[in-house]
Parts: C-alpha cells; sequence; structure tokens
C-alpha cells in the first residue's frame, strides 16, 4: 500500500517533467511502475532497465546518424 503511495507521488511529480503527460496521469504510471516492480522481482527488474539502456542507445544512434545525413547534403559547406 505505502509502495503504491510513495509510486504516486513520485510519478506526479515526475509528470511536471515529461511532455505530454498530466499529474494525474504521472500518478497513474508511479503506481503502476510500483506494481510492476513488485511482479517482476529483481531479475525482471535487471531485465527492463537493461532493455531501456539499450532502446535510449538505439534511438541515440538513430538520431545521430539523421542529424548527420541532414548536415551533410549538397548545398552545405
Amino acid at each position: 500500500m505505502f509502495g503504491k503511495i510513495i509510486g504516486g507521488i513520485v510519478g506526479a511529480k515526475a509528470a511536471d517533467r515529461l511532455q505530454g503527460v498530466s499529474g494525474p496521469g504521472g500518478a497513474l504510471l508511479g503506481v503502476g511502475a510500483a506494481t510492476l516492480a513488485r511482479r517482476l522481482g529483481p531479475v525482471g527488474l535487471v531485465a527492463a532497465l537493461a532493455g531501456g539502456y539499450a532502446l535510449k542507445r538505439h534511438k541515440d544512434k538513430r538520431n545521430g546518424r539523421q542529424a548527420q545525413a541532414a548536415g551533410s547534403g549538397p548545398g552545405t559547406a
């Protein structure tokens, strides 16, 4: 019970920093994250963190390639 309350508070605060997520939406995400963390256990949390890190690296690499392609087109000096 306390984990859900703390997750809701943290989610509402995190929603202030995210675009497109309001306070109540962030609270719901926080409660869901607390529940998911309890269900996954330590091995599942490590797998989720590794997957999130891999996704971030993939997106950063893709955005870097797009920026490089946009800057090296014809007519650029």
